[in-house]
């Protein structure tokens, strides 16, 4: 099986997990037979889908989600919570087990037996679970192949082919087991195609066993010869095989896919697969709308165009003419990148589509009544953000559902609605993508905070009284800052918002929040369009030329050496009735300066968050676009360096990296 079409298969599954999710929030809000057919459609396509790839465990649950849902579509179960929560966790189940293949390329022996039991037992119907667990625990069963399997073994034998059940039993003294079955099948192999084994090739290898196992394979060889060749093997009590015959497989056809969950095929395709996912993990894909890239092909159409003009100009006699030619591969390299760029970028949405389910989880978890409010989703960003904001967000969501919504009970005291609300805002800004998460609850006690921070001795006493609100507000970043302290008596979960600090800031982004008491709190996230390229202001240091992000620069000033003063052995200077820190940019990176005037200094101010701090630098060349870089893996942690960029003289200059300088 081509790795290609596992990515296909990735993209679309993950796309109808997106549908199977926010379809099922709708049907328990909004019940109507459009709806369940969508939820239908869904679960068919991945069914099929993943029975192609080989991919059991998930078609199994798809089918049983089908027969729910026929129930449903029917008239025979109704839509209740029970339903919804039972289909919503089999979409979290699907969920791990395509997580499983896009890490690994193929499925985890995750045991479905219960999430299956749940589908079947149908929530508000009458079967009473012990019954079903009863059948579940049944010992092997004839119907040990499911619809893949027995597909395959029917066209094998359809071809004349030979199916045979290879029964192996090792001495009770045999050590290494897990070798002798391998001997076991190196042989088998020779002979044709495994396509089954009894249990699991996993735990074969793992000698997961007591003393026998089983092999369907493949074959164009008489009994006699497989007898023959593993008769040679050593430590094998007893060898039994028989032939798999088509009546066999037509038991109970519709029965089929209900084999037990244990087995898995492994077919030729699959190992394909795993082979595949050995030599490299799924590569990420992007969809593009087909005007994007027909826009794409015309620039670089241009460009070829333009390139041929250049060549077959004389540039004595006309340069006139090139210097024109020049102008207009300038207007089209620029069209070309704000092209690309633009074939990067992807909806907020991709993201915000989660959350409806988050938040309806958390809102019954917790006993609460909360609605989500999405504005904006609409809004593009680059895709590599797009993968990583995700956790982020929903670790701001959780904590805004957590802690900041009341329970009815207080909001009802407070004179506020019973219903609490959770608003996720996306919006351009500049060069900046901002999101919003917003709450109408009980906001930040920050008295609270300040004691915490004064108990962990992150601040003494006398200077914590002369604090200002953002300050007090920044010890919730802290590494190790207890949410449960921070806040309320509701324990957290999850990783502390200095994790979620550093993630946004390792995209080059930046976390504020806003709070007020008793009217809710704002976590406003600012994000770069795009992690590739970016505006910069390109300085000199000494010989050296570094570019710092225009993102992260305020304003640029000249100071009056006489105007630094020393508080605490560092430098500072009072601008506009603000003390800032300085920062000699030649000492920090252990470049020799050439010291660009020894009266006046040319200081970038930097800002992050509420704070700002002058970096010195000899002098300011202009502002640039640039590429970024990566340094590779040998160099990625060099400090105060974010990565790198090649100048149009094509010498290198590096990028600082400002959040790690305050």
């Amino acid at each position: 099986m081509n790795n290609q079409y596992l990515d296909i298969f990735l993209e679309e599954s993950k796309e109808h997990i997106q549908n199977l999710n926010s379809n099922l929030l709708e049907l328990e809000s909004n019940p109507g037979q459009d709806i369940i057919d969508e939820i239908f459609r869904s679960a068919h396509t991945l069914k099929g889908m993943s029975g192609t790839m080989g991919f059991n465990r998930i078609s199994e649950i798809t089918h049983e989600m089908e027969s729910l849902l026929q129930d449903i579509k029917d008239g025979t179960i109704s839509v209740s919570p029970e339903v919804i929560d039972t289909l919503l966790e089999s979409v979290d189940f699907l969920e791990k087990l395509i997580g499983d293949i896009t890490e690994n390329g193929e499925e985890r022996d995750r045991d479905t037996k219960v999430i299956l039991e749940k589908l079947r037992r149908k929530p508000g119907n009458a079967t009473p679970l012990k019954e079903s667990e009863k059948e579940n625990k049944k010992p092997e069963e004839n119907h040990i192949f499911n619809e893949f399997e027995e597909r395959l073994m029917k066209e094998a034998i359809a071809k004349g082919l030979l199916v045979w059940e290879v029964l192996i039993k090792l001495d009770a003294n045999c050590l290494l087991k897990s070798a002798r079955a391998f001997l076991v099948f190196k042989t088998l192999e020779s002979f044709g195609d495994i396509i089954k084994t009894k249990p699991i090739v996993q735990d074969i290898e793992d000698e997961k066993f007591d003393d026998e196992f089983t092999v369907y394979i493949i074959s164009t060889h008489q009994k006699q010869d497989l007898e023959k060749a593993l008769g040679s093997i050593s430590e094998l009590k007893s060898i039994l095989i028989k032939e798999v015959e088509q009546s066999s497989l037509e038991k109970d056809p519709g029965n089929s896919e209900e084999s037990p969950k244990e087995t898995v095929a492994c077919t030729l395709d699959e190992q394909s697969v795993r082979h595949a996912s050995h030599v490299k993990k799924t590569s990420k894909t992007l969809r593009v709308d087909i005007d994007r890239l027909d826009n794409l092909m015309n620039l670089v159409s241009e460009l070829i165009i333009i390139k041929t003009r250049l060549d077959g100009m004389d540039e004595k006699t006309e340069g006139q003419k090139r210097r024109e030619a020049v102008e207009y591969l300038e207007r089209i390299t620029s069209s070309l990148h704000d092209a690309v760029m633009k074939v990067r970028m992807v909806p907020i949405e991709n993201v915000f589509n989660r959350f409806p389910r988050v938040v309806r989880d958390l809102a019954r978890e917790l006993s609460k009544n909360i609605t989500l409010i999405i504005e904006g989703a609409e809004t593009e960003l680059d895709r590599t953000v797009i993968d990583e904001i995700g956790d982020p967000l929903i670790h701001l969501i959780r904590n805004s559902a957590d802690h900041g919504i009341e329970i009815p009970e207080e909001r009802f005291r407070k004179g506020k609605p019973a219903q609490g609300t959770i608003k996720l805002k996306a919006y351009h800004d500049g060069n900046n993508v901002v999101i919003e998460i917003s709450d109408d609850g009980r906001g930040i006690n920050l008295n609270n905070v300040l004691k915490t921070a004064i108990d962990k001795g992150l601040v003494d006493r006398e200077r914590a009284k002369n604090l200002k609100e953002s300050e007090i507000i920044s010890f919730l970043f802290e590494p190790g800052f207890s949410t449960k302290d921070m806040v309320t008596d509701i324990s957290g979960r999850g990783v502390g918002l200095d994790v979620v600090k550093t993630k946004i800031e390792s995209l080059g982004g930046g976390i504020e929040i806003n709070t007020v008491p008793d009217q809710g709190t704002t976590f406003l996230i600012r994000l770069p369009l795009t992690l590739a390229i970016i505006q910069a202001l390109m300085v000199m240091v000494g010989e050296e030329k570094y570019a710092i992000p225009l993102s992260a620069i305020k304003e640029t000033v000249i100071v009056a050496s006489k105007d630094i003063k020393k508080v605490q052995k560092n430098e500072v200077t009072l601008l506009r009735g603000n003390v800032i820190p300085i920062l000699r940019l030649g000492e920090m990176l252990d470049v020799e300066s050439n010291g660009s005037s020894e009266e006046d200094l040319t200081v970038v101010i930097v800002k992050k968050g509420e704070r700002d701090i002058g970096l010195v630098v000899d002098s300011l060349i202009g502002q640039q676009e640039i590429v970024i870089k990566s340094l590779g893996n040998f160099l990625k942690n060099i400090k105060f360096i974010a990565g790198a960029t090649i100048l149009g003289d094509g010498k290198v200059a590096l990028i600082l990296d400002v959040n790690t300088m305050f």
